[in-house]
C-alpha cells in the first residue's frame, strides 16, 4: 500500500509513533483513528494502533488488528516489525525473530529492526545469528565504540575468542588520541580484552598485556587480582606473593587473598609454624581484623588449636559479637575441635572471673587511662554490665552456649532451653535471645510455641524488618497463613491487586511464597499450594526475561565484564535452590493428584491432613459436597465484587494495567485433567538445569514411571544411583521399575530396541530373575535400625503387593512403623517420624491407626505439635 499522500496524515502518523513511544496511548489512538477515517485500510496505521492496543492490555484484539494490517500491506516493513513486537510481548521469541527477519528483508537499512533482531537473538542465545546481526550493525555505524564491543561480546560468547580479541584490537587501532583516564568504557573494554586473552590459555601474553594497561585501569583491585592469578599459573611465586601482600594491605578480611599468598609461598597445610606466622603478621598489623584470627582455626590441631581458639573466642566474646557462634560452627564437623570449643566456653561460664580459664587466671597488663588494648577492645569492656547484673562477657558466653546446644552437631535442647530462660531473665529486652528461644522450640518440633516466641521477639522491636519476616516465616511453619500475611503487611504498601500478598508477588518475595505454598501443602490445600509453586516458576521466568533490557543497557554504560558474568549466571538460573524446591514440591503434588484424584475435592474442605481424616466414607463425601457448594458460592460472590470494582482503579500510577488474578485459590490448577503433563512443566527444567540434584531425579522418576516413559525413568534411576548409591528411595524405585517391566502386558509389548536397552542397563542394578519380595525383605532386615530404609522397604512392599494383600501389608507396615519410633535419635529423627505419619496417612489406615502412631510418637517427642 502506498504511503500517506497528505502532509496532515503524515504528521498525524508521526504523532501516533511519538505517542506510543511516550506511552500517551489515548492520544495516540485518537490520532490513529483520525487517519483511519480517511484511509481505513492503511496497514501502517493499523499496525501502530495494534501496538498501542497491546500496550493497554488487549493482546487478542491487537493480534487480530495486526493480521488485518498485514493483509492490507504485506510488503510493509512496519507491519512486520509490529507483528514481531507483538510476538515478543507474549514471549513467543521464535515467531518474533521470523517477523523481524521478514521486515529486515523489506527494509535492510533499518537500524531499529536490526537492533531489535540482535537483542532477541542474544536473548535466545542464537550466537551465530547474533554475530551476523552485530556485524551488520557495525558496518552501518563503525564510528560507535559500542558496536565494536557488542560484536566482540557476540564472538566471545559464541566461542570465537581469537576474533573477539581481533575486534577489540581493531577499535583500539582506530583511536587517534588516547582516551582520558576517567573513560570507564575504555577501562572496562581493555580489562575485558585481557580476560579474553586469558581464556584463550595464553597466560603469559595476558600478563604482559595486563602490565601494559593496568596503570590506566580504573578497577585497580580487579587488575591486581588478575595479576596474582596469572603469576600463580606461570609459577612466578615470588611476584605472586608480593601481589597478594599488596592486596591484603588493601583488604585483610578477604580470605581468597590469604589462600593466594599461602599458595604463592608454597606452604603446605602441615607447615603450621609458617602458616601461623603469616596470620599472626596480619593480626598484629590490623588488630580489628577477624579473618587473620579465624582462618588458622581451620588448619590448627591439638594444643595449637586450643590456644588459638581460646584467643579468638575471648576476643569475640569480650566484644559481645552475636556472630561468634556463626563464625566457628563450621569447625564442628571435626569432633575434637567441637569438644575443645565446648570445653573452653563452658570453662568461661563456670569461672567466677571472666578472664580465668580452667581455674587459672590470665594476667592482664595494666593500661593507662583511656588507652585501648592491642586487640582493639575497650579497656573497660569486662566491667560493662547488662541490667546491672551480668557482664557483657558473661552474657556473650551464655548466648554462645545456647546456640552451641541448639546446633544439630552438638544438640542438647534441654540445656539450651534452661540457659536461654536464664539469659532472658537477665536481659528481657534482647531480640536475639527470643529468636534463639523460638529456634529451640522449632527443633523440639513445637511449631506453635516457636511461632509465639518469635512473635514475642517481633514485639520487642516492631521497626525491625528482619525480625518481622522471621515472625512471618515461623507463622507459616505453624500453618498460620492469615496471621503471616498480616505480619508481612506491616512492611508492604498494600496497593497491589490482592493486597499484601499481591505486593509480595510484585516484589518477588520468593522465600515467603514458597513457605506459604509448603504450608498449604502440609494442610492438604493443594490448590493454593500449586498456585504458589507456579508463582515461583513465573518469577524465575520474569528473571529470565529481565535480562533483555541489559543487552543494550550494559553496552551503553560500558559494564562489559559484569554483563558477561550476568549472561553466564542467567544460563544457570534455574539451578537456584528456590526453583528446585518449588519444582520438586509441584511435581510431587501433581503425582499425588494423579494417584488420588479425590484429593482435589478433599483440599476444598480442611485439607487431606485435617478433620477429613476423622470422617468415615459417607460423612467424607457429604463434607466434600458441602465444601464444593460453599466454594462455588464464594467464587460467585468474589466475581460480583470484582465486577463492581472494574474501573480505572486497576490502572497503576505508571499507567500500566494492574492484572487481576482470576484464580487466586488455584482451583483451575487443581482441576487439571492431565496432572502428569502439568508436572512435566517443572520436571523438564529441573533435569536440564539441576541434573545433579538427587531430589530432582527421584521426583522426576515418579512422573516418568506413571507416564510409562520407562527409558526416562531408568535414566533418572541410574543418575540417582551414581549420585548416592546408598539412598533408600533408590531401592524402592528400583524394585518398582523392575516389577513394572516384569508385569508389563504381553498384549502391548515394548519395542525391541527399547526393551533390550532397558534390560541391559537395569540388569546392572538388579537382575531380572531376582525374587523382588525376598530381596526387599532382606533389605529390610539388613537396615532395620535405620528409619528411612524401613520406610523405603515398606513402600516397596506396598507397591509389590497384589490388591488382595494390601490390607495385610498395611497392618504389618503399621507395626513396623511404630517399631521405628523406638530406635532412638540415631535411628529415628523427628523428621523421620513425621514421614512415617505421612506414609500411614497415604495408606488411609484411618484415625485409629494414625492415633496409635501419634500416641507412641508423643512419648519420644512430647513437644512436637505434628503428633497432637
Amino acid at each position: 500500500m502506498p504511503s500517506l499522500a497528505g502532509a496532515k496524515e503524515r504528521s498525524l502518523f508521526g504523532q501516533v509513533v511519538k505517542c506510543y513511544e511516550n506511552k500517551q496511548y489515548k492520544k495516540g489512538l485518537k490520532a490513529a483513528d483520525q487517519i483511519l477515517r480517511k484511509h481505513p485500510d492503511h496497514g501502517d496505521t493499523q499496525a501502530m494502533k495494534a501496538l498501542i492496543i497491546n500496550s493497554q492490555g488487549n493482546t487478542e484484539e491487537a493480534f487480530a488488528l495486526a493480521k488485518i494490517a498485514l493483509k492490507n500491506d504485506m510488503k510493509s516493513h512496519i507491519c512486520w516489525h509490529v507483528y514481531g513486537l507483538l510476538y515478543r510481548s507474549v514471549k513467543n521469541f521464535e515467531e518474533s525473530i521470523k517477523a523481524y527477519r521478514f521486515a529486515l528483508k523489506l527494509e535492510p537499512a533499518s537500524s531499529q529492526i536490526q537492533r531489535d533482531l540482535a537483542l532477541l537473538q542474544m536473548q535466545m542465545r542464537d550466537y551465530p545469528g547474533y554475530i551476523q546481526s552485530r556485524r551488520a550493525i557495525l558496518q552501518a555505524r563503525s564510528g560507535v565504540r559500542q558496536n565494536w564491543t557488542a560484536l566482540a561480546i557476540a564472538q566471545h560468547l559464541g566461542g570465537q575468542l581469537v576474533d573477539a580479541e581481533r575486534t577489540l584490537s581493531a577499535w583500539e587501532d582506530t583511536i587517534k588520541t588516547p582516551p582520558p583516564k576517567s573513560d570507564v568504557e575504555h577501562s572496562e573494554a581493555v580489562l575485558y580484552k585481557n580476560t579474553i586473552i586469558a581464556e584463550m590459555g595464553e597466560t603469559e601474553r595476558a600478563l604482559d598485556h595486563l602490565d601494559a594497561v593496568s596503570k590506566g585501569s580504573l578497577d585497580r583491585t580487579a587488575a591486581m587480582e588478575m595479576r596474582g592469578q596469572y603469576l600463580l599459573k606461570l609459577g612466578r611465586k615470588e611476584e605472586a606473593a608480593n601481589t597478594y601482600r599488596t592486596l591484603l594491605d588493601r583488604n585483610s578480611e578477604y580470605r581468597a587473598y590469604y589462600d593466594g599468598l599461602v599458595t604463592a609461598l608454597g606452604l603446605q597445610r602441615t607447615d603450621l609454624e609458617a602458616l601461623k606466622k603469616i596470620y599472626a603478621e596480619y593480626s598484629e598489623k590490623n588488630p580489628r581484623c577477624d579473618a587473620a584470627r579465624r582462618v588458622p582455626l581451620d588448619f590448627l590441631e591439638g594444643d595449637d588449636f586450643r590456644e588459638a581458639a581460646d584467643t579468638y573466642l575471648r576476643h569475640m566474646l569480650k566484644k559481645g559479637a552475636p556472630s561468634t557462634f556463626a563464625n566457628v560452627k563450621s569447625l564442628y564437623t571435626d569432633v575434637a575441635k567441637r569438644d575443645t570449643i565446648q570445653s573452653l566456653v563452658e570453662s568461661y561460664a563456670a569461672s567466677a572471673n571472666p578472664t580465668q580459664v580452667n581455674g587459672s587466671a590470665e594476667k592482664q597488663p595494666d593500661k593507662p587511662d583511656g588507652e585501648k588494648p592491642a586487640d582493639g577492645t575497650d579497656a573497660h569492656v569486662e566491667e560493662k554490665q547488662v541490667n546491672g547484673n551480668v557482664s557483657q562477657f558473661d552474657s556473650s558466653v551464655r548466648y554462645f552456649l545456647v546456640q552451641h546446644y541448639n546446633y544439630h552437631l552438638s544438640r542438647d535442647l534441654e540445656k539450651a532451653m534452661n540457659l536461654i530462660e536464664d539469659a532472658i531473665k537477665s536481659n528481657p529486652g534482647s531480640v536475639d535471645l527470643y529468636m534463639t528461644k523460638a529456634r529451640i522450640w522449632k527443633h523440639h518440633g513445637n511449631a506453635k510455641k516457636a511461632s509465639e516466641t518469635m512473635e514475642k521477639a517481633r514485639s520487642v522491636d516492631e521497626r525491625d524488618r528482619y525480625i518481622n519476616t522471621k515472625a512471618a516465616k515461623y507463622q507459616l511453619r505453624n500453618d498460620e497463613n492469615d496471621a503471616a500475611i498480616k505480619t508481612m503487611s506491616k512492611f508492604t504498601r498494600n496497593e497491589a491487586v490482592g493486597g499484601a500478598l499481591g505486593d509480595l508477588h510484585d516484589m518477588q518475595c520468593v522465600w515467603y511464597i514458597i513457605e506459604d505454598g509448603e504450608s498449604y501443602l502440609r494442610q492438604g490445600k493443594l490448590g493454593p499450594a500449586l498456585k504458589r509453586f507456579h508463582s515461583i516458576s513465573d518469577i524465575f521466568e520474569v528473571w529470565q526475561e529481565d535480562q533483555f533490557d541489559f543487552h543494550s543497557f550494559s553496552l551503553r554504560k560500558g559494564q562489559i565484564r559484569a554483563y558477561v558474568d550476568m549472561i553466564r549466571w542467567e544460563d544457570h538460573l534455574r539451578e537456584h535452590p528456590f526453583f528446585s524446591r518449588a519444582a520438586i514440591n509441584a511435581a510431587k503434588t501433581y503425582v499425588s493428584l494423579h494417584d488420588k484424584p479425590q484429593l482435589a475435592q478433599a483440599s476444598l474442605t480442611n485439607g487431606i491432613n485435617g478433620e477429613m481424616d476423622k470422617l468415615d466414607k459417607a460423612e467424607r463425601k457429604k463434607a466434600q459436597r458441602k465444601a464444593r457448594k460453599d466454594q462455588e458460592k464464594k467464587e460467585q460472590e468474589e466475581a460480583e465484587k470484582k465486577d463492581a470494582k472494574k474501573t480505572a482503579g486497576n490502572v497503576g500510577a505508571d499507567g500500566e494495567i494492574k492484572k487481576e488474578d482470576k484464580d487466586p485459590q488455584g482451583q483451575k490448577l487443581l482441576q487439571t485433567t492431565e496432572p502428569l503433563a502439568d508436572a512435566m512443566k517443572f520436571v523438564t527444567p529441573l533435569l536440564e538445569y539441576s541434573p545433579r540434584n538427587l531430589e530432582a531425579q527421584l521426583a522426576s522418576f515418579e512422573v516418568f514411571i506413571r507416564r510409562k516413559k520407562f527409558l526416562l525413568a531408568l535414566r533418572c534411576l541410574l543418575t540417582s544411583h551414581s549420585l548416592s548409591p546408598s539412598n533408600p528411595t533408590i531401592h524402592e524405585q528400583l524394585l518398582r521399575l523392575r516389577h513394572t517391566l516384569n508385569s508389563h502386558p504381553t498384549s502391548s509389548p515394548l519395542p525391541a530396541p527399547v526393551s533390550s536397552l532397558l534390560e541391559t542397563e537395569l540388569s546392572k542394578l538388579l537382575d531380572r530373575d531376582t525374587d523382588l519380595t525376598q530381596h526387599n525383605d532382606t533389605f529390610l532386615a539388613t537396615h532395620k535400625l535405620s528409619t528411612p530404609h524401613v520406610h523405603a522397604a515398606l513402600r516397596a512392599r506396598y507397591a509389590l503387593a497384589s490388591s488382595s494383600q494390601l490390607d495385610a501389608v498395611k497392618e504389618e507396615g503399621q507395626k513396623e512403623l511404630i517399631k521405628t519410633l523406638e530406635l532412638g535419635e540415631d535411628g529415628c529423627k523427628l523428621e523421620d517420624a513425621v514421614r512415617g505419619l505421612e506414609l500411614l496417612r497415604w495408606w488411609d489406615v484411618g484415625e485409629e491407626g494414625l492415633g496409635e502412631y501419634r500416641a507412641r510418637a508423643r512419648e519420644s517427642w512430647p513437644e512436637a505439635t505434628v503428633f497432637e
